[in-house]
């Protein structure tokens, strides 16, 4: 049996916690990529418009590079990373107990996603 094709694409430094960001990515693991980019479209969350268009870039991509239609990928992998975290201090925090100062820290992802093609002899 020839191996299937993975089509990968990343997207880094998305001003969203990693948190919060997987709750849309457990969403729509394992769905095909037609399902997906529908379920993404009307989901209320922010983070569900950079995942978004992270899926339809890896779409795009499997058909120029590959030349794979939509009904053929499904998405295997997708998954949410810590990216840099941004501290707001000396001046941007709050004060803590015991006469201590916590800074805000922003917090960001990186996030990945791979279509692989469905095995036609699973369906």
């Amino acid at each position: 049996m020839a191996e299937a094709f993975e089509v990968r694409a990343i997207v880094k430094h998305i001003p969203i916690s990693p948190q919060k960001v997987r709750l849309v990515v457990n969403a729509v693991r394992g769905l095909d990529a037609q399902t997906a980019l529908d379920t993404l479209r009307f989901m209320p969350q922010k983070a569900a418009e950079p995942i978004y268009k992270l899926v339809q870039s890896a779409v795009a991509n499997a058909e120029e590079n590959f030349g794979l239609e939509i009904d053929e990928l499904v998405v295997s992998r997708i998954y949410a990373d810590d990216g840099p975290r941004r501290r707001k201090a000396p001046y941007g925090g709050r004060f803590a107990g015991r006469g201590r100062f916590r800074p805000i820290i922003r917090r960001s992802s990186h996030i990945t996603v791979v279509l692989a093609e469905k095995n036609v002899g699973d369906f």
